[in-house]
C-alpha cells in the first residue's frame, strides 16, 4: 500500500508540474509567434528564433500550420529541448522557438526529488513495518511454541508476554490469546492433577481392604463359591495394583534400572511367564541396555491383550531393535488407532478396563521406546514396539 500510494502521488505531483511548467512554455512561444505574425505581415526582418519554412521543424507540427493552424510542440533544436510554436503564412509555414532546456531541467529534477522521497518513505515504512511485525510474529511464534509444549504433556509452560505481565498496559490481540490460553493450560492442568490424585487415592484406600480380603478368601472352605471370591479378590487386586501403576506413571516419577539384556531371551522369558501358547520368532537378535522389569511389563501386556481381544496364532517377532506381537483377531478398533489407548474404554462386550495397552504405552515412554498400534494388512492387530537405539552392542555370545 505504501508503494502504490507513493507512485500515485508521485504521478500525480509530476503530471501537474510538467502540465504547468510545458504550459507556460506554449503560452510564451504563442506570444513570440503572434509578435513574430506581425512583423512578418508588416515586412520587418525576423528576429534569430524566427524563420519561415525551418528545416528542423516537426513535420506534423508544419502541416498544421499549412493548414492554416497554430500550434505547439516540444522538440529539439541543435540537440536541445525547444518549444516549437507555428502558424501559417502565405501557405507555408511561420515558426518560432524558445528554449525549453530549463523547463526540461526542473521536471527531470522533480522526478528524481519525487522518486528519492519516495523511496525514501517506502524503506522507512518497511523498517517501521518490519519491526511492528516481526514484534507481533515473534509473540506469536512464542504462543505457539507454549502451545505445542502443552500438547506434548508440559503442564506448566506458560507464556510471559509482557502485555499480560503489566496491566497498565492495553492489551492487543496477541495478548488476548496468550491469557486464553494460560487460562486453558491451569484449568487442563488442575483437571488433570486432580484427577492423578483421585486415581492414586482410590487404589491406595483399596489396597487395605483386598489385603483383608484376600486372607480371608484363603480361610474359605474349598469349594466352588470359594474359587469365584478368590478368582474376583485376585482380578480386583490386579486393578488396583494397575491403578497405582498409572498414577505413578502420571505423576512422573518414575526411574529406570539400565542393564544389559539379549532382546530375544527376553521375550523368550515374558511368553513363558504368560503361560500362553504364542511363538517367538526371533529374526535378527541383538543386545539393548534398558530396564528389564518395565520392558517385560510392555511386553506382557501386549501379549495378554493379543489373547484376550485377538485370536490365535499370537506371534511374537524380534528383529533388531524392534518386537512386534501380532494376532489373527478383529483388530484394534478405530478410536484406539486415531487417538491412542483410553482408560476404563473398551468395546461393547469386551472384557477389561482398557489399563493394559494404557500402562504398556506409559511404560514404553519412561524406557524411550515407541509403542506403534496398527491392524495388519491381511488381518489382526499388530504392536510394535521400537528401543531405542543408544547404546546397542550386537550380541557375540550368549550374557554370562
Amino acid at each position: 500500500m505504501c508503494c502504490v500510494l507513493a507512485a500515485l502521488l508521485g504521478t500525480l505531483v509530476h503530471a501537474a508540474v510538467t502540465s504547468q511548467t510545458v504550459e507556460q512554455a506554449r503560452e510564451k512561444a504563442l506570444g513570440r509567434l503572434a509578435e513574430v505574425t506581425d512583423a512578418y505581415k508588416s515586412g520587418e526582418p525576423l528576429p534569430p528564433y524566427a524563420s519561415v519554412d525551418p528545416a528542423e521543424l516537426p513535420g506534423s507540427l508544419r502541416a498544421l500550420a499549412v493548414s492554416g493552424e497554430r500550434g505547439t510542440v516540444v522538440n529539439t533544436y541543435n540537440g536541445r529541448p525547444t518549444m516549437w510554436a507555428a502558424g501559417p503564412a502565405d501557405g507555408r509555414a511561420l515558426a518560432v522557438r524558445v528554449d525549453y532546456t530549463l523547463s526540461a531541467r526542473t521536471i527531470t529534477g522533480l522526478d528524481r526529488a519525487i522518486l528519492g522521497s519516495s523511496v525514501l518513505a517506502i524503506g522507512a515504512t518497511l523498517l517501521v513495518g518490519a519491526f511492528a511485525v516481526t514484534r507481533v510474529t515473534r509473540r506469536l511464534h512464542l504462543t505457539a511454541q507454549v502451545a505445542r509444549r502443552i500438547s506434548a504433556g508440559d503442564l506448566d509452560a506458560r507464556i510471559n508476554d509482557p502485555r499480560t505481565r503489566n496491566p497498565a498496559r492495553p492489551p492487543d490481540e496477541v495478548a488476548t490469546v496468550s491469557v486464553a490460553l494460560n487460562t486453558m493450560a491451569s484449568s487442563l492442568q488442575n483437571k488433570l492433577l486432580s484427577e492423578q490424585r483421585f486415581t492414586a487415592d482410590v487404589a491406595h484406600e483399596l489396597r487395605t481392604p483386598l489385603t483383608g480380603l484376600t486372607a480371608a478368601a484363603e480361610l474359605l472352605p474349598e469349594g466352588r463359591p470359594t474359587e469365584l471370591v478368590r478368582d474376583r479378590v485376585r482380578a480386583m487386586r490386579s486393578l488396583t495394583e494397575d491403578l497405582l501403576e498409572i498414577s505413578r506413571l502420571d505423576a512422573g516419577s518414575e526411574t529406570v534400572d539400565l542393564d544389559l539384556h539379549e532382546l530375544g531371551r527376553l521375550a523368550e522369558r515374558v511368553v513363558r511367564a504368560s503361560g500362553t501358547e504364542t511363538e517367538v520368532r526371533v529374526v535378527r537378535d541383538t543386545v539393548v541396555e534398558t530396564d528389564r522389569r518395565r520392558l517385560e511389563r510392555v511386553l506382557g501386556n501386549l501379549i495378554a491383550n493379543a489373547h484376550r481381544h485377538g485370536r490365535t496364532p499370537v506371534v511374537v517377532t524380534v528383529e533388531g531393535l524392534t518386537v512386534t506381537v501380532t494376532d489373527r483377531g478383529p483388530g484394534y478398533p478405530a478410536y484406539l488407532l486415531e487417538h491412542g489407548p483410553a482408560r476404563f474404554r473398551t468395546e461393547g462386550g469386551s472384557k477389561g478396563h482398557g489399563l493394559g495397552l494404557t500402562i504398556a504405552v506409559g511404560q514404553a515412554a519412561v524406557i524411550g521406546a515407541r509403542l506403534r498400534l496398527s491392524n495388519a494388512p491381511g488381518g489382526g492387530a499388530s504392536a510394535s514396539l521400537t528401543l531405542p537405539s543408544n547404546p546397542v552392542r550386537t550380541p557375540r555370545s550368549p550374557l554370562a
